[in-house]
């Protein structure tokens, strides 16, 4: 029992603590995985069997952890029949076992969600449905939201709310896509992840028999992350423990933010009144963070009505206060952060300790752009690097096939996305056919009647659309500029129309991805403006991604890398240093919130965030961020104000670099050699630039209309107030070096840079 030892005083109270419900509350960084842990080692020394405690967790990490961990605390023989694992794992072991009395044999299939996928397509097809409006994606998450809420398909159309919701949608069949879908299972012996629970109810709730057989096994349940559990969940967690109720359930309800996924915080926050004898233990010593980081998130968390009070505090040294700082754009905040991060590694910090959190995946991108520009490795942990997300690779696709029409992989990626029937049996004899006539791939288009190809007319009617399309695309490639270029193929195509008919929480991180990609491109055209470039091709902006990936693919995985995440992935995680960007109103909180609760989960979010901190957090704010093409001005985030000044410095943003394209040559080969240039862009070959020295004391800018001398203080829409430090001409335009007290020095073209004299 020198275990015991190990713990504070409430930690040994928790885990001693053994007859009836007990509610284990437990802060940040206060080690609620400990206790649950040594809980199950002190039952097994106080005689408990191991085949009668069950122990339920959210991921198999941490059941396979708490498991070495026990059997390092007791003599591992006595672990033998623990049942521990996840909600799915547990409830698919005991679904084998009595599989026969749902009428399934003990060998049926675990659907995973892309075999889950497969079948809602199939259905969607059978039924003769528009499957650009049935996307299987919405579907099953409508499907997965009913499950968890243990509605059947006959409940769920006769349930207003999902039937309003698909009369908004236009989605009348899904209570029919629904039926034919768990019909197909039952033929196929099969269920999917929600079913592992949805029938595990259905087992406990219907038979008397087996619902006390396993009550009578389980005699003491212990559940992790409480706070995360849906309606499913909490009615299997409280129909085992009945009736002698010695439950104990484990977490935070400041750290519930899965809503989206289904959890509900009232399962943890209402327990003392569903258990009116339950003892409730708080663990408010936090092991993790300084005081200041503790104290400043406590004074966010109290700001939510809907919790259970607590009083976090620390004992490690008090630390420096949250670090917080606006910058003008978002461009100077990611390229301030990755100031800031070479500043930290420069005094001896590893990269491993630092961590950035967003709020949306789309966020990534200005960050890993100047990363890239300043040498500083990183990597995205639980996603996708911003241009090798799928999304982004389809979009791209269209351009590169417009700009190279022999790029036979853009052209297989986009040929049937959108959907447009095209299927796998036709792109074969596409392929098939241009390999005998030794042509490239797109010349196919030209011989679609020829016979030897074989294809129904409805399918050469798709297939010249699309060609059509690409043609016209190809067309408008000479005269807009990327930009303008971009926005016209995403919408025209479909691909903006598809992901956002996708309402699910991944179909609005696509949607959100692809604006990003649009930012991102108009951020690109803007540059080359200021810099005195009219007109800049798509041709351009996809020779400066090609170089950004190729980047990507020469990460050495050895290296030391700081970490970027969204914040929901950085749950469970904590880091010396963290970095907290886009706090800022529609952005963090959410556009999304549309009721005080949801808002409350925003600010537990950012409560997450700050607790992921061991010893320093920067909080950062853009004044203006490219939305949907072009500058919109930002407020600060209303949580900024919740958080007691008295935690917070304002530090002044540190110059940073602005121009992302710094390191690409416009003259270089581009990576699309069959691309056609157009005559129209003036980077279509190397300039050469010679600097000519001008009097420094005086300067007329275009038209003479305005003179300039050194020293002048100067005002311009985006960096705000400056002084004068230079004054040139080029061959080929007049250029000012001006010192902003915001961002540093900039230089600007006078024929662009709109200054007002102050």
């Amino acid at each position: 029992m020198n275990y015991l030892s190990e713990l504070n005083k409430t930690q040994q109270e928790a885990v001693q603590y053994k007859d009836g419900p007990q509610l284990v509350i437990a802060g940040a960084g206060s080690g609620k995985t400990r206790v649950l842990t040594y809980k199950i080692a002190y039952l097994l020394q106080q005689g408990v069997s191991s085949g009668n405690i069950l122990a339920l967790t959210f991921t198999n990490k941490a059941a396979r952890e708490m498991r070495e961990r026990i059997m390092q605390l007791v003599d591992p023989k006595q672990t033998r029949y623990l049942t521990m694992g996840t909600f799915h794992s547990v409830c698919a072991r005991i679904l084998r076992q009595e599989a026969e009395l749902l009428g399934f044999t003990s060998k049926f299939t675990i659907y995973d969600t892309s075999d889950s996928k497969g079948l809602v397509k199939r259905i969607v097809k059978e039924k003769g449905l528009d499957d650009k409006l049935y996307k299987s994606g919405v579907i099953l998450n409508r499907i997965s939201d009913a499950k968890n809420h243990l509605i059947d398909p006959i409940g769920y159309a006769n349930n207003r709310h999902y039937m309003q919701l698909d009369r908004m949608n236009r989605l009348y069949e899904i209570p029919s896509i629904y039926a034919a879908y768990q019909q197909q299972l039952r033929q196929s012996n099969a269920m999917d992840f929600d079913d592992l629970l949805m029938n595990m109810n259905i087992l406990l709730q219907q038979n008397k028999e087996v619902r006390q057989k396993y009550q009578e096994i389980f005699q003491y349940v212990l559940v992790d992350e409480y706070q995360d559990t849906n309606y499913s969940q909490y009615l299997i967690v409280k129909t085992l423990a009945e009736p002698q109720n010695n439950i104990c359930v484990v977490g935070d309800d400041a750290q519930a933010i899965y809503s989206f996924r289904g959890a509900n915080i009232q399962n943890i926050l209402k327990f003392q009144q569903g258990y009116t004898n339950a003892q409730l233990f708080k663990l408010e010593q936090n092991y993790r963070s300084t005081q200041n980081i503790v104290n400043a998130a406590n004074s966010l968390i109290a700001h939510n009505v809907g919790q259970i009070h607590k009083q976090v505090f620390s004992e490690k040294e008090p630390g420096q206060p949250l670090q917080l700082t606006a910058y003008p754009t978002d461009l100077e905040e990611s390229a301030g952060v990755a100031k800031r991060i070479a500043l930290l590694h420069k005094n001896k910090r590893s990269y491993e300790d630092i961590a950035v959190l967003y709020r949306t995946n789309a966020q990534s991108r200005t960050l890993e752009n100047e990363f890239r520009k300043a040498g500083i490795p990183y990597r995205i942990y639980g996603g996708t690097s911003f241009y090798q997300r799928k999304e982004i690779k389809d979009a791209i696709a269209y351009f590169r096939l417009v700009v190279n029409p022999y790029d036979v992989e853009a052209l297989l990626r986009i040929i049937n996305f959108p959907a447009r029937g095209i299927g796998n049996t036709t792109l074969k004899k596409l392929t098939d056919f241009a390999y005998t006539k030794q042509i490239h791939l797109i010349e196919v288009f030209h011989h679609l009647n020829d016979q030897q190809l074989s294809i129904s007319s409805r399918t050469i009617n798709q297939l010249n659309i699309f060609f059509q399309l690409i043609q016209s695309f190809v067309e408008l490639s000479e005269t807009l500029d990327a930009y303008q270029f971009a926005e016209h193929v995403l919408k025209t195509s479909g691909v903006l129309t598809s992901a956002a008919m996708d309402l699910s929480p991944e179909g609005i991180d696509r949607m959100q991805n692809l604006q990003e990609l649009l930012n991102g491109i108009q951020e690109f055209v803007s540059k080359r403006k200021e810099e005195g470039i009219d007109f800049t091709p798509i041709t351009d902006f996809l020779s400066e991604v090609s170089l950004l990936t190729d980047q990507d693919e020469k990460v050495d995985d050895h290296t030391p890398r700081i970490t970027l995440m969204t914040v929901h992935a950085a749950k469970g995680l904590e880091f010396p240093i963290t970095f907290i960007v886009g706090l800022e109103e529609n952005l963090f909180p959410s556009p999304y919130c549309e009721s005080e609760s949801e808002m409350e989960e925003e600010r537990r979010l950012l409560y997450v965030a700050i607790t992921r901190s061991m010893e320093l957090c920067h909080l950062t704010y853009s004044k203006q961020r490219f939305k949907n093409g072009s500058i919109s001005y930002s407020s600060p985030s209303r949580f900024i104000n919740d958080i007691n000044p008295q935690f917070v410095q304002n530090t002044v943003s540190v110059q940073a670099p602005v121009n992302r394209w710094s390191n690409f040559s416009w003259g270089e080969t581009s990576s699309f050699p069959s691309s056609p240039q157009p005559t129209k862009s003036p980077s279509a070959t190397p300039t050469h630039r010679h600097l000519t020295r001008v009097p420094s004391n005086v300067r007329t800018s275009v038209g003479g209309e305005q003179t300039w001398k050194v020293g002048d203080r100067v005002f311009h829409k985006v960096f705000k107030e400056g002084t004068v430090k230079k004054v040139y001409s080029t061959n080929d335009s007049d250029k000012i070096d001006i010192n902003f007290d915001e961002v540093g020095t900039k230089t600007l073209l006078l024929a662009f840079a709109k200054l007002e004299k102050r």
